[in-house]
C-alpha cells in the first residue's frame, strides 16, 4: 500500500480552495484522512470530491453523491450542491475528509 500525500488549491466559483492529505504509514490499514482547508465560507460537495481527487470528475462526483455513496456528518447526502462548511466531516468509502476553516 503507498501512501497518500497531496498538497493543491484550485479556484472555485471565486473561492480560492486548498487541501492536503495525512500520509499513512506504509503497510497501514487504516481509513485514509484528508484534511481540506477552506478560504471562502463553504464548497459544494461536489467540487470537494473533485478537488480531493476522490473523483475523476465533476460528472462522476455527482453520480457518486446521487448515489447516495456520500455521508456527510454521518448522514447519506444526495444533494450535489450541498454546502459543505468547517467542521464537517464527509465520507466516502473508505476516506474521511475533514474539513476546517483557514
Amino acid at each position: 500500500m503507498h501512501a497518500i500525500s497531496a498538497r493543491t488549491s484550485n479556484f472555485i466559483q471565486g473561492k480560492l480552495l486548498a487541501y492536503h492529505a495525512n500520509p499513512l504509514p506504509e503497510g497501514a490499514n487504516a481509513m485514509p484522512n484528508l484534511d481540506f482547508t477552506l478560504t471562502g465560507d463553504y464548497v459544494e460537495l461536489h467540487n470537494l470530491l473533485k478537488i480531493t481527487g476522490l473523483a475523476d470528475s465533476g460528472g462522476s462526483a455527482k453520480m457518486m453523491v446521487a448515489d447516495g455513496a456520500v455521508t456527510v456528518d454521518g448522514r447519506v447526502e444526495t444533494r450535489k450542491t450541498c454546502k459543505i462548511r468547517a467542521g464537517q466531516v464527509v465520507l466516502l468509502g473508505d476516506t474521511r475528509i475533514a474539513v476546517h476553516e483557514a
